[in-house]
């Protein structure tokens, strides 16, 4: 089977590992080229115009966080005022890629060493997954996340020193898609698309 090519568009590098893992775990033959990636969402507004121009050569999977915007039909109506390319694959998680790790409950409560009761089942609702994830992580028994993922008491950061370091390891060695998207909508979609994606040439 002929490998298909696929660049990404990604707010950070957390958001960069989670499409890497979704791919992998798509057991499709994805293989992945460049990665567009800034810090923030105001970087791929900018280029996404482009992006869906070069997406007619190769394709391009796109993650931005839905963040407070209405809904993902009108982040991309705002950002996209031409037609979407069939090669341009275009996602949002609601409301943001941290909603998606705390899809897969059960992993993650065992990753902090929390009761998986503290972790809601339709995690879309949450309106703030990261002060969520940070929250859990206070009553987490281990200390070196708590010190990695928690902002430092009068530190005016919002996250931990290695935030996205500890979730990515988390994402490589124990997140799994296929249990997660059970208890969201965005990574279940997300997922059919990529499952379902045909580039055309």
């Amino acid at each position: 089977m002929t490998d298909i090519p696929i660049n990404l568009a990604v707010e950070d590098d957390l958001s960069e590992a989670v499409l890497k893992e979704i791919l992998k775990q798509s057991q499709r033959p994805f293989s992945i080229g460049s990665c567009l990636k800034r810090n923030g969402y105001g970087y791929l507004k900018k280029i996404l115009p482009g992006v869906n121009q070069a997406a007619k050569g190769s394709p391009y999977l796109v993650l931005t966080d839905l963040d407070k915007n209405e809904c993902p039909l009108a982040v991309l109506s705002d950002w996209l005022p031409c037609p979407k390319h069939p090669n341009l694959i275009f996602r949002v998680a609601v409301v943001e890629v941290e909603a998606w790790l705390l899809a897969h409950r059960e992993a993650f409560a065992e990753f902090l060493g929390i009761s998986v009761n503290l972790i809601p089942h339709n995690i879309d609702s949450e309106p703030d997954p990261k002060r969520l994830l940070i929250e859990l992580t206070k009553r987490s028994r281990k200390r070196h996340l708590r010190d990695a993922i928690v902002p430092s008491q009068g530190s005016t950061a919002k996250i931990g020193r290695d935030y996205n370091g500890q979730l990515i390891q988390f994402v490589n060695q124990n997140w799994q898609a296929n249990t997660a998207r059970a208890c969201s909508r965005s990574l279940d979609r997300a997922m059919s698309a990529i499952t379902h994606f045909e580039p055309t040439w």
